[in-house]
């Protein structure tokens, strides 16, 4: 269904294009067909079916814009960027729950380097004689 409505909403931009295009200017410099008459309408008839179709392919524009943005949407979840874990277990209003990361944040693993050489103080190596 998506599909169809891309392919009409394509037609109705190249509609939309051309009749932008076959209207006459303001300013008369770049207008196509300012002559005179000898045609089958008159360039006030023209200028009303010129910019009644506009007006309809508009209209045709904004709408299947809107049913594209909301099939975009339709399938669409929403999602988090923080992790949520579940809690386990319940407790009591009022008591603090117990911390998400069990020992593996930045500062933990600082603080396990650290021990290994705050424990046992290295002696100095005994002077070498050759």
């Amino acid at each position: 269904m998506q599909t169809v409505i891309i392919v009409i909403h394509l037609m109705l931009v190249l509609g939309l294009i051309g009749t932008v295009l076959l209207q006459k200017s303001e300013g008369g410099g770049l207008g196509v067909g300012g002559g005179g008459g000898g045609g089958f309408m008159s360039s006030r008839g023209t200028a009303n079916l010129l910019t009644r179709t506009t007006a309809i392919l508009a209209v045709g524009f904004f709408i299947t814009s809107l049913l594209l943005s909301w099939l975009a949407t339709y399938n669409r979840k929403p999602t988090s960027i923080l992790p949520t874990a579940a809690p386990t277990t319940q407790q009591a209003p009022g008591v603090p729950a117990p911390p998400v990361s069990q020992g593996g944040g930045l500062l933990d693993s600082l603080k396990q380097a650290d021990q290994p050489q705050n424990q046992a103080p290295a002696a100095p190596a005994p002077p070498q004689s050759q």
